[in-house]
């Protein structure tokens, strides 16, 4: 019913059926009442609608069906259909545990954004807790391995013996107590055992018998009982629906002995800024080592180093107005820019000390320097712009995860391209001039 729901929508190129399992959640599923549909949507640029909002209209549909609980979980981009928010609470104390675990739940379910919020167990249910006593036991002529196998046998049966009707048909025999007389507790508490002297014995004779409530699923993360709340996020991004929720869990009240860790997408962007703000730094170094073996002086490079602040102003802007995200592929963008924009400062600082050099004056070189290298910076820089200008407007699948490179390119080229000309100057008349004062009082 669920599929011909899915493909009944123009949008859906295929869908392919699992029964029985999910690979969705923590480390995946199986279960005879699990089942995932996964769904193929046509090109993007032959529907009006997103994966976010498809995945919403299509799971408000499939609902309508009695009994069925669903979740939509859009693809990533390394193939994952996992959920991007993932929060797994700690404990050494089980009872604790779970009030915890809701209180998470109830913070994340009202933050805006946050869709299919569940646990990774299914909750409590009842079970019946039979804790044998030893000293009856032995009274009563019983040993344990013979209770558990009267318990055993009861509910389970027992499917040693055959039933030969010919030499081709041997059928197996099921030995188990009738349904009608295991219903309740009290039922249990009747059930017959047989000592080693012949005589019928209650099991409430030699065991203690009670209802408790139990978790379906017992999950443990670095040997503590856990449970992780998982949720998709629709409409906002996941890293600012995490920060959200951490400033409110902050002011929570939690048990103590409560561990709190944020793994899903928080964990994995975490890991990869982490990455790629050392990637940044190293390229900061080696543009800094470079310029310093051109210019053989540790201070030039300072001076055309502040085309860099500049640019990533522009960066952010250019992110900011065209609503894309701060992303692995935006931050790859800003390392390329370090690169791309130093080269307007460098050609003006060169220039100016080739003018120094012949004799003239520091702000009558860094006119003419200004003058003769506005030519070569423009036609650089327009021609990185218009290069990513086809990138940055793309809408073929998968451009939304180029798009915000592209963007931030063209708002640091611009932003360095407008603002060096006046930074860089100014930043060298104030370092000649530091210079000079400090060679008089040598």
């Amino acid at each position: 019913q669920a599929e011909a729901i899915i493909l009944k929508y123009p949008e859906v190129a295929n869908a392919y059926t699992m029964v029985g399992s999910q690979s969705g959640g923590v480390g995946g599923s199986s279960n005879n009442n699990l089942a995932e549909i996964s769904v193929s949507l046509v090109d993007k640029n032959e529907r009006s609608i997103n994966t976010d909002d498809f995945g919403v209209m299509a799971r408000n549909e499939i609902e309508k069906i009695p009994g069925v609980q669903v979740t939509s979980i859009p693809q990533g981009i390394t193939g994952s259909t996992n959920s991007p928010i993932q929060i797994v609470v700690k404990s050494n104390d089980a009872n604790q545990l779970y009030d915890a675990a809701q209180t998470v739940k109830d913070i994340v379910v009202k933050t805006p954004g946050t869709d299919y919020v569940h646990f990774s167990t299914k909750g409590a249910r009842k079970q019946i807790k039979v804790t044998p006593d030893r000293g009856k036991l032995a009274e009563y002529g019983l040993s344990l391995p013979e209770v558990s196998q009267s318990l055993q046998l009861a509910f389970s049966g027992n499917s040693k013996t055959d039933f030969t009707a010919s030499e081709d048909d041997i059928y197996q025999i099921n030995t188990i107590m009738s349904g009608s007389e295991k219903q309740t507790i009290d039922d249990i508490k009747r059930l017959s055992l047989t000592n080693n002297r012949g005589e019928l014995i209650y099991l409430s004779q030699v065991a203690k018998i009670e209802e408790s409530l139990t978790q379906t699923i017992l999950q443990r993360t670095n040997r503590l009982n856990s449970i992780t709340i998982t949720s998709s996020a629709v409409g906002r991004p996941s890293g600012t629906i995490v920060k959200e929720i951490q400033e409110e869990l902050k002011t929570a009240k939690l048990p103590k002995g409560i561990i709190l860790d944020y793994v899903g997408d928080a964990k994995n962007q975490g890991d990869a800024f982490s990455s790629l703000g050392i990637a940044l730094l190293l390229a900061l170094i080696l543009v800094y080592m470079v310029m310093v073996s051109l210019y053989e002086s540790l201070v030039y490079p300072f001076v055309v180093l502040f085309s860099i602040p500049v640019s990533i102003i522009g960066a952010l802007l250019a992110i900011a107005l065209t609503m894309n995200q701060l992303t692995i592929f935006t931050i790859i963008g800003m390392i390329m820019l370090l690169g791309l924009v130093t080269k307007n400062g460098i050609l003006i600082v060169d220039f100016a000390n080739e003018q120094k050099a012949q004799g003239k004056d520091v702000i009558e070189a860094l006119i003419e320097a200004g003058k003769e290298r506005i030519r070569p910076i423009i036609m650089t820089t327009f021609a990185m712009i218009l290069g990513m200008i086809p990138i940055a407007i793309s809408s073929s699948p998968g451009s939304e995860f180029k798009n915000g490179m592209a963007w931030v390119l063209i708002g640091g080229l611009t932003s360095s391209f407008i603002l060096t000309l006046f930074i860089v100057p100014s930043v060298y008349l104030v370092v000649e001039n530091i210079m000079n004062r400090k060679k008089k009082e040598e």
